[in-house]
């Protein structure tokens, strides 16, 4: 009797354990961006709201012109659906990206919640032009990096993580590793005027 309650007891407990772990992707990304628009020094995203919302405008086709990173990272992702993910902010852009925060105007990155995918999208604005040869070098460094986690763990999230996208376009950089990173890139394209 002691064993089949405990048993029972076990399996309520993995219930609760896996429905905390599963849910709605879009309610994740909401709960997890709610604290990103904050100064650099806080956590990591630049953000000047008068700014943003000038900026983030569309044209009549929906494209947003030069709008915050922040923007354009959710309007790709409402295209393109990705793995849960949770934001890169503060020290982490330093101990992953191998960036200073200081070269950027602002960014936005997402990475997996869970270790397990390799799945990213990381959109910077670079302050000064000549800097974007050094945030490009950053970023390919943190594209092997996920390479070499990945390559001896789980083949085909590194076979994944192999065929990133790197873009530049004007002072933006869009930085993907995604099963569909094609669609991303050009969804970038047609934002970022």
């Amino acid at each position: 009797m002691k064993k089949r309650v405990l048993l029972l007891l076990m399996v309520v407990a993995m219930g609760i354990a896996l429905t905390a772990c599963g849910g709605d992707q879009t309610n994740k990304d909401t709960n997890v961006d709610k604290g990103t628009n904050t100064s650099t020094t806080d956590k990591g995203t630049n953000t000047n709201k008068d700014k943003e919302t000038e900026a983030g405008k569309g044209d009549d086709t929906g494209a947003v012109k030069a709008g915050s990173t922040k923007e354009i990272v959710e309007a790709i992702l409402a295209k393109v659906e990705q793995p849960a993910q949770m934001p890169v902010e503060g020290e982490m852009l330093k101990d992953m990206y191998h960036l200073d925060a200081a070269l950027l105007e602002e960014y936005t990155i997402k990475m997996p919640m869970m270790n397990v995918k390799t799945n990213e999208i990381a959109v910077l604005k670079v302050k000064d032009a000549k800097d974007i040869p050094t945030v490009e070098e950053a970023i390919k460094k943190r594209a092997t990096n996920v390479q070499k986690q990945f390559e001896t763990y789980l083949q085909d999230q590194y076979e994944n993580a192999k065929n990133y996208k790197l873009v530049t376009k004007g002072n933006y950089i869009l930085f993907v590793i995604a099963e569909d990173a094609d669609k991303m890139v050009a969804e970038f394209e047609t934002l970022v005027k």
